[in-house]
């Protein structure tokens, strides 16, 4: 039976499915405390069952981006705020390979505000 993140993913057309599964396998393998919901009809992705990123799509671009919760803590040529206060994001082009590097680098980074106790875990 599909869950309601199976038909998040496996409703979305190529090349966006494969960059957003591709994109939800990185941000699970970097810490075996990272869980996946929905919230919002988006995937979340919590540390401690606090949040700390989603997976979405834009809506004029139709381009794949992580989204960072407590972003305005992260510095990143590459991190867009637009009108957000807090939170930043980072757009991955589905039609060239994933800047894996990069990637990893930001979500470590979102990671360890939570670890190091900049961002509270109750």
């Amino acid at each position: 039976m599909a869950t309601d993140l199976d038909t998040f993913y496996f409703n979305k057309d190529e090349p966006n499915k494969s960059c957003l599964l591709t994109l939800r396998s990185i941000i699970l393998k970097q810490d075996e405390l990272i869980s996946e919901t929905i919230k919002y009809g988006m995937p979340c992705f919590c540390y401690k069952k606090k949040m700390f990123c989603y997976l979405w799509i834009d809506k004029k671009s139709n381009e794949p981006y992580i989204l960072f919760v407590e972003g305005q803590h992260l510095e990143h040529p590459k991190l867009e705020t637009g009108n957000r206060n807090r939170m930043k994001i980072f757009r991955v082009n589905p039609n060239v390979d994933i800047p894996i590097y990069t990637v990893e680098l930001l979500l470590n980074k979102a990671l360890d505000l939570y670890r190091n106790g900049t961002i509270n875990i109750k």
